[in-house]
Order: structure tokens, then C-alpha cells, then sequence
């Protein structure tokens, strides 16, 4: 069985629609919701390795001139 959004059930239930219905939306937003965090975990881990690429290239660069 999946997970379910039960605001977004209740909301659709007192709004009308039928039991399995209101189920399955509720079931899909609640599919959506974890999609987006699992892409917002890994927008958050890109960006630290942007990072430390940026620094691991930039901080040689920088020294490299410093020392002159």
C-alpha cells in the first residue's frame, strides 16, 4: 500500500469526491512530494561537489600567484 497525504484526502473527501478517488490523489501527491525531496537531496549534494571542485582548482591558482 503507499503512502498517503491525509490533509490532501480529507480536503478532496469533504469536497466531494468519491472515497477511491480522493484516495488515489492523495496517494500521488504524496509520490510527488517524495520525488521532489529526492531531487532536492541531490541538488544539495551537486552543490557541495561543485564546491569543493571549485576550491580544489581555485586555491593552487591563487597560491601559484601569491608566491610570486
Amino acid at each position: 500500500m503507499a503512502t498517503m497525504n491525509a490533509e490532501v484526502y480529507d480536503a478532496l473527501k469533504s469536497a466531494g469526491a468519491d472515497e477511491e478517488k480522493a484516495r488515489r490523489a492523495a496517494e500521488s501527491v504524496a509520490s510527488y512530494d517524495k520525488d521532489v525531496s529526492d531531487i532536492k537531496a541531490t541538488l544539495r549534494l551537486h552543490s557541495w561537489m561543485l564546491a569543493v571542485i571549485i576550491a580544489v582548482t581555485v586555491v593552487p591558482f591563487i597560491k601559484a600567484f601569491a608566491a610570486q
